[in-house]
């Protein structure tokens, strides 16, 4: 008797979510062919989830593309719930998969919820306990938490950080990050054969083996003032260590924009350009000496990298980094950033210390165990 195959709807909105959700759709798709893995994108952030999804040779069943410029948490939250509406009435998949804290993860949980469909949440159980920080997406997985079935941890901590919000035990799986899956798929083409980059990345200077600090920024809760200090500390760095490299790929969000070029543009050594294809950003981030960063998956790739991540916000749900001597928070004050950044050019040792490859978030095989949890559980 022929096995049950299983409709399971991959649901991506951003960048970070189809790069960690890639391996996991490559893996439902492999044979045994116990699913059918649909890719639903609500294009949240339109280009730069293209990227990815070229990257990894990927096409969505039914893109929603439901970016609008200038939109409200509040105008995305109801764009997202009235396309997935539409789409569980007419596909009724078994279950779907979510990643991480986005706003598309928080709608499509609760979207499936009122469709009685169950939810499996990758990425479940970071916190900072700080609702405001980042903002919105602490309270985009506490909430994804209260409507998820399956919770895929990427670490202990995690996994305790549910256990103490009364997730019960038996619905809760260790996995490992899949952000390690990928990074792992796309070192293996990067090291082999230099990617394609963008007109203006400094690709001779990478080779050279001059020092970059590759630099990332998005987080809403910097938009305005706290961009702009973020942005004059590069300068400072900039004109203090003229024999470094700063490079920029710079977020398409207008908030992101406006500060970067205006108080960045002209410094002689500081590279900026829009954001960079993935394996363009794997292979830079490789070659970089260290890193000057507010995202999340960022620390967990550079930690698998070894390489040293200044963290640009006040508090980190990934506390293993930290932990391990890997990232240090640092906030987004000008003059912190500027002495931390500083320390790790002028003190060989700070940085020999900080640069370890630490497997914390994961050993490549995250998405394995998720779809072994859930051809056991559907």
């Amino acid at each position: 008797m022929p096995q049950k195959t299983h409709k399971v709807a991959l649901i991506v909105g951003t960048r970070p979510e189809a790069i960690k959700l890639a391996p996991v759709y490559r893996k439902l798709a492999e044979p045994p062919e116990r699913f059918v893995p649909l890719l639903w994108a609500t294009a949240q952030h339109r280009q730069m989830l293209d990227q990815v999804m070229d990257t990894f040779g990927l096409k969505a069943d039914q893109d929603f593309d439901l970016m609008q410029p200038g939109q409200s948490l509040t105008a995305v939250t109801a764009a997202i719930l009235s396309a997935l509406e539409k789409a569980f009435q007419k596909e009724r998949p078994d279950a779907i998969l979510v990643q991480g804290d986005t706003t598309t993860v928080f709608a499509a949980s609760l979207s499936a919820y009122y469709f009685k469909i169950p939810v499996g949440h990758v990425e479940a159980g970071l916190r900072t306990r700080d609702k405001f920080a980042p903002y919105p997406e602490e309270m985009n997985r506490r909430l994804a938490t209260r409507l998820a079935d399956f919770h895929f941890a990427p670490t202990e901590g995690a996994r305790k950080n549910l256990l103490a919000e009364n997730v019960p035990e038996d619905r809760i799986w260790v996995t490992g990050n899949t952000v390690i899956d990928a990074l792992d798929i796309m070192l293996a083409k990067v090291r082999q054969q230099t990617p394609q980059v963008l007109e203006g990345f400094p690709l001779d200077e990478f080779e050279s083996g001059r020092p970059v600090v590759l630099i990332t920024g998005h987080r809403r809760e910097h938009f305005g003032p706290g961009f702009e200090s973020i942005c004059r500390a590069v300068a400072e760095l900039s004109v203090r260590h003229p024999e470094w490299l700063f490079v920029y790929p710079v977020h398409l969000n207008p908030n992101v924009q406006e500060p970067v070029y205006r108080l960045l543009k002209g410094y002689p050594n500081v590279r900026l350009m829009p954001p960079l294809e993935y394996s363009a950003f794997i292979w830079a981030m490789d070659r970089c000496t260290f890193l000057l960063s507010d995202s999340g998956g960022i620390q967990e790739e550079a930690s698998h990298l070894g390489k040293p991540v200044l963290v640009m916000r006040q508090a980190t749900e990934r506390p293993e980094g930290v932990e391990a001597g890997i990232l240090k928070l640092v906030g987004d004050e000008k003059e912190t950033i500027v002495r931390e950044a500083s320390r790790l050019i002028e003190e060989p040792t700070e940085l020999e210390r900080m640069s370890h490859s630490e497997k914390v978030f994961g050993d490549g095989r995250a998405s394995e165990r998720i779809v072994e949890v859930l051809s056991k559980s559907l």
